[in-house]
């Protein structure tokens, strides 16, 4: 009977042998494999993510130069920003029509004679800016009674685009109050319009047609060379 189990051993153990021999071959392939797949994930995620090193010389060394700055919009367009300066209120400040002036004249009565508008008499004449499209332009005509205007009018410019220089002229429109003083004063609606001529930077021509509407409608056609200023 031992001699039967010590046969069986002897034929079991070169098996046994064998066995043992390959796993350790098999354990030793295995760790062969994970280490290179291990080198090779290493290397694969240093090529996939390099590292930018620049060169001195030919590009910034400085890694503040590197980060992207943020850029700042600009979100109110110029334009905006002038016009609603042109739409401020500033007495005496130049008009798209020219710049502001005082100045003398004489008035050329063309139909009524009731009031001073409406007969030859010498006049003091003004225009005062307000904003770049509107100015009041007061008068004083001088006769047996003197004549006050005091119209509100709107500045035009003749100027076709920004490309072209505008031209040597400025009409303007407008309305406002006649007050003829005297014992007999009164207060009328008025409606005038003409032009400016400016001369040189120190004076300006101007030509307007003024009518008031009294008792009888008088009109005066109102000529004169103002000194330019500037805001008060």
């Amino acid at each position: 009977m031992k001699t039967i189990f010590l046969r069986k051993s002897v034929v079991l153990l070169p098996g046994l042998v064998t066995f043992a021999v390959l796993s350790c071959v098999f354990s030793a392939h295995a760790q062969t494999v994970d280490t290179a797949n291990t080198q090779q994930l290493t290397d694969s995620s240093i090529i996939t993510s390099p590292v930018l090193t620049p060169i001195p010389g030919t590009v910034t060394t400085s890694s503040t130069a590197l980060i992207p700055q943020p850029v700042e919009v600009n979100t109110q367009p110029s334009n905006v920003l002038e016009v609603a300066q042109s739409d401020v209120v500033n007495v005496g400040r130049r008009t798209r029509g020219g710049r502001s002036y005082i100045g003398v004249g004489a008035n050329v009565g063309l139909s009524g004679g009731d009031t001073s508008l409406g007969d030859g008499n010498f006049a003091v004449l003004s225009k005062v800016g307000l904003t770049n499209a509107f100015s009041i332009r007061p008068s004083a005509i001088f006769g047996d009674n003197t004549t006050i205007l005091i119209p509100v009018t709107y500045d035009f410019s003749l100027q076709q685009d920004e490309f072209t220089a505008p031209l040597p002229i400025a009409p303007y429109v407008g309305v406002g109050a006649a007050i003829n003083t005297g014992d007999n004063s009164q207060v009328a609606f008025l409606v005038s319009g003409g032009i400016d001529v400016p001369l040189n930077a120190q004076f300006t021509a101007t030509a307007s047609v003024n009518a008031g509407f009294f008792d009888q409608t008088d009109v005066g056609l109102l000529i004169g060379v103002g000194y330019n200023f500037s805001g008060f």
